[in-house]
């Protein structure tokens, strides 16, 4: 008597039965299977929100573009080393020599950002206020390699740079803050303490877990060098002519800045060169923190679930002494009674995987709806969170249904 297709039938069936029969028991059996399901689906579906969105941003931002600081992203200032405290920073010089000599580089926007303390910048108009806008130094380059597009206006131009002008373009939050019902084009704002004309206004860009990347205030570099003579060190953004040729880019990059700070050919950059590929990798390295803590908290669920699932199965072998007596004495084989206590395991753990995942579903939803965080839903972890927990009852099941099938049909016919 071999298992068929009819006998998984007929076990699922029971192991429904079973469900209905003891539905407190069948609850708390399923409960730790189903925690550490739906808190893997809802952590995984965090991340795969964070990581589209992330994507999204860091694509904005274009996929030819090249960064140039003082230190790699994502080192804390505490964590830095003596060599790197002490580097020179990137100035306006840089940035000129890399666009005179670097022949795959198509425009170089060098940024200097300034950062009022204790209480930030601030700019106002008619009793309106923008709290702590970042104030930042650029050159018309800044519009192309940034791929920023204008709501309202133009952008900063050549002349307003050679001439220094006191003009300034607003990001589209600052604009809104200051603004709420008027034209902003044309209006003299005051920025810390000082009057700007506003020229233009930036289009809107998606904020990035609750984080608004629309405040800022851009001034002409010249105008901004004038104003804040001690701010020297700056950040490069550089736009390479072709997409496909970025890493000899950076290579050009590398040499011409170590020539120019004047790095021994044995010793390591004191700069930092890299891409937007880079700022993902360090995102994504933030993220496995998370995988791994999320693994820690569902392996225990799920082995809690486990558990469960064998002291319910081998309470329900106990409890089927008689009718896995009546099975053996017509004829079914040790493997049928392993197959059908396993089935019923594999079930047990599978509905709680069902309700697991739909429960993480539901909580990412949920804090999508009521947070900044953005959700995303992932087949693939759908998939794997259904086969551990079908796997858990696989596993958990094996001894219950062990005992079964060693069960003696004489002894078992006498049983009440």
């Amino acid at each position: 008597m071999n298992f068929n297709a009819f006998e998984f039938r007929e076990s699922v069936v029971m192991a429904l039965s079973a469900l209905r029969a003891n539905k407190l028991r069948s609850i708390l059996t399923v409960l730790g299977v189903m925690i550490g399901v739906s808190s893997v689906i809802g952590m995984v579906s965090l991340i795969t929100g964070l990581n589209n969105s992330m994507a999204q941003q860091i694509q904005s931002l274009g996929s030819n573009v090249i960064y140039v600081s003082k230190y790699k992203p994502g080192i804390t200032i505490g964590r830095r080393s003596s060599e790197e405290r002490n580097r020179k920073g990137i100035v306006y010089e840089d940035a000129v020599a890399i666009a005179q000599h670097c022949s795959l580089i198509r425009a170089v926007s060098p940024e200097n950002h300034f950062w009022r303390t204790p209480d930030g910048n601030k700019a106002s108009f008619a009793g309106h206020e923008a709290m702590r806008p970042d104030l930042v130094g650029i050159l018309p380059t800044y519009q192309d390699v940034n791929n920023s597009e204008m709501a309202e206006g133009r952008f900063v131009s050549d002349i307003d740079n050679h001439f220094k002008r006191m003009v300034c373009v607003l990001g589209y939050d600052v604009a809104e803050a200051l603004f709420p019902q008027l034209d902003p084009i044309g209006k003299t704002i005051q920025v810390n303490g000082r009057p700007f004309e506003v020229i233009g206004v930036i289009a809107k860009r998606d904020a990035f877990l609750g984080e608004s990347l629309n405040d800022f205030i851009l001034l002409p570099y010249n105008t901004f060098a004038k104003l804040h003579p001690w701010e020297k060190e700056l950040w490069l953004e550089c736009q390479a002519a072709d997409p496909d040729r970025l890493s000899e880019a950076i290579d050009q990059i590398r040499e011409l800045m170590r020539r120019r700070r004047g790095v021994p050919y044995d010793k390591p950059d004191d700069f930092a060169v890299f891409t937007q590929e880079t700022l993902y990798e360090q995102y994504q390295s933030i993220t496995g923190i998370i995988y791994i803590a999320m693994t820690v908290i569902s392996s225990i669920g799920l082995m809690v679930g486990g558990v469960g699932v064998m002291n319910i199965m081998l309470v329900s072998v106990t409890e089927r002494t008689r009718e896995i007596g009546i099975r053996k004495a017509v004829g079914a084989r040790r493997r049928n009674i392993i197959w059908q206590f396993l089935i019923e395991a594999m079930t047990l753990s599978g509905i709680g995987g069902v309700i697991g995942i739909i429960a993480g579903l539901g909580i990412a939803v949920l804090v999508d709806v009521t947070t900044p965080l953005p959700a995303g839903v992932s087949a693939t972890w759908v998939i794997i969170a259904f086969t551990v927990a079908v796997g858990v009852g696989l596993v958990f099941g094996i001894y219950p249904a062990y005992r079964a099938a060693r069960v003696d049909p004489i002894v078992s016919l006498r049983y009440e």
